[in-house]
């Protein structure tokens, strides 16, 4: 089985008990647990939930995460060439405005031949993923 890719929109509402998603979110990831995937993301998104969470008390959520991640080695840093891929993509724009995070999601999940990530976050569906929930 393929490593899941956990997005910011997904890990937000897992962790925020107030989030409109925070059901559906937890169910997933539950199921995610009981069948034992590997979990993966890139630095950029663990920024962008860091951000997220400053002021918030999920804030250690984050902490733990990245702890659990960099100790698997499933912490990705995004290579030149995602980067300049990202960038690519962000500059020729879409009808949507994906944002440049998830441009750079993107050109990992390609790069590494991910299928399914951890959100409900539409513009995964519209570059060609699966969301989980």
């Amino acid at each position: 089985m393929k490593p899941i890719f956990l997005d910011t929109v997904g890990l937000i509402a897992l962790w925020n008990r107030s989030d409109q998603w925070h059901v559906s979110a937890k169910c997933s990831f539950d199921e995610l647990a009981a069948a034992e995937c590997d979990l993966v993301t890139t630095s950029a998104v663990l920024l962008e939930c860091g951000n997220a969470a400053a002021r918030q008390p999920f804030r250690h959520e984050v902490v733990l995460l990245r702890r659990n991640l960099e100790s698997r080695e499933k912490l990705i840093f995004p290579t030149r060439e995602d980067w300049e891929e990202a960038w690519q993509s962000y500059e020729t724009g879409t009808a949507d405005r994906v944002g440049i995070v998830d441009c750079l999601s993107f050109a990992v999940m390609r790069r590494l031949g991910l299928h399914q990530v951890f959100t409900n976050d539409r513009h995964f569906n519209t570059a060609g993923f699966e969301t989980l929930f």
